[in-house]
């Protein structure tokens, strides 16, 4: 078996293996890379200077966009630039330094979207409450839980993922560094790898998803209740974006992490990881802001501010 401090790099597939799709490739996700880059900065801007805005709610959604920003940068810069070289090779310091970032954002962003769904809890159920509830104070608490959490269990992911060998291909069958792609090219035993992934990981995604399902099961039976059709749609509206949001993360995300086969093809792999790394950072924006009276409002104010008509 060869000596894991031998290798000093590896190498990635990259997104795709035509010359001729190099060109299209870059164009369509660098568009992607910049809308992603303006459209989750001008919710951080809106929420930051439009003091309606300055509620819970919104300082939960300003997080998650801060979060795609930090996600997507992550990924698609170097996703880019390999598109241009044909040694696209990492070494294994930055690589296992990708993987703890991806790792961090990634359950980062599903305690933050647990956060949200008891936000929406607590302010459809226990309205007369909701500020007593979800002070600045608990809001802090709860985003600087999801933070630490995030951080160490990605840091007990990496640390583990140090220990392994690579005395096979060297080739990582992706345009970036990520468990599953290691997993795949380690010929020592990840036994214990995927055990902290189903337990640590499954704890996580598995608990929060259940703590969003009771939180909107109640929030349902409290819909209901309410008299008048026009009221309900507009408490509908208010959990139809995030609901919309949790199904399409946790199907890339589960699809990725709890679908360890390896009879599973590489292409399929690249979609689904294209999917959770550039599309979802900008379609969380998209779909939180363009339905959303408060945000249209504040951006209908800044672009008066700025563009005032003469």
């Amino acid at each position: 078996m060869e000596n894991r401090t031998e290798l000093n790099e590896f190498f990635l597939s990259g997104l795709a293996d035509l010359p001729s799709l190099h060109l299209p490739f870059f164009f369509f996700f660098l568009l992607i890379y910049l809308l992603t880059l303006i459209w989750n900065f001008l919710i951080i801007v809106l929420i930051v200077t439009n003091s309606p805005l300055h509620v819970p709610m919104y300082f939960f959604l300003g997080n998650l966009a801060g979060l795609d920003l930090c996600y997507s940068t992550l990924t698609v810069p170097r996703m880019l630039f390999d598109l241009h070289i044909k040694r696209r090779n990492i070494s294994i310091t930055a690589c296992m330094t990708q993987v703890f970032f991806f790792v961090s954002f990634a359950t980062c962003e599903i305690l933050l979207l647990t956060a949200m769904s008891y936000d929406r809890y607590t302010a459809i159920c226990q309205p007369l409450h909701y500020i007593k509830i979800m002070s600045w104070k608990v809001c802090v608490q709860l985003v600087s839980i999801a933070w630490c959490l995030s951080f160490t269990l990605s840091l007990i992911h990496t640390l583990c993922a140090f220990k392994l060998t690579f005395c096979g291909s060297h080739i990582i069958e992706s345009f970036f560094c990520d468990l599953p792609q290691l997993f795949r090219i380690s010929c020592s035993d990840i036994f214990i790898n995927i055990l902290l992934i189903f337990l640590l990981g499954g704890f996580i995604a598995v608990g929060s998803l259940i703590l969003t399902i009771l939180s909107y099961v109640y929030i349902f039976k409290a819909v209901l209740k309410i008299q008048g059709r026009g009221k309900r749609s507009k408490v509908f509206s208010t959990c139809t974006p995030h609901l919309t949001v949790m199904f399409i993360y946790y199907g890339s995300l589960m699809f990725n992490y709890f679908g360890l086969s390896p009879d599973r093809h590489i292409t399929g792999n690249k979609v689904v990881s294209i999917f959770y790394t550039a599309i979802i950072p900008l379609l969380n924006p998209l779909i939180y802001s363009l339905r959303n009276h408060d945000f249209l409002k504040a951006f209908q104010i800044v672009f008066k501010k700025n563009f005032p008509l003469k």
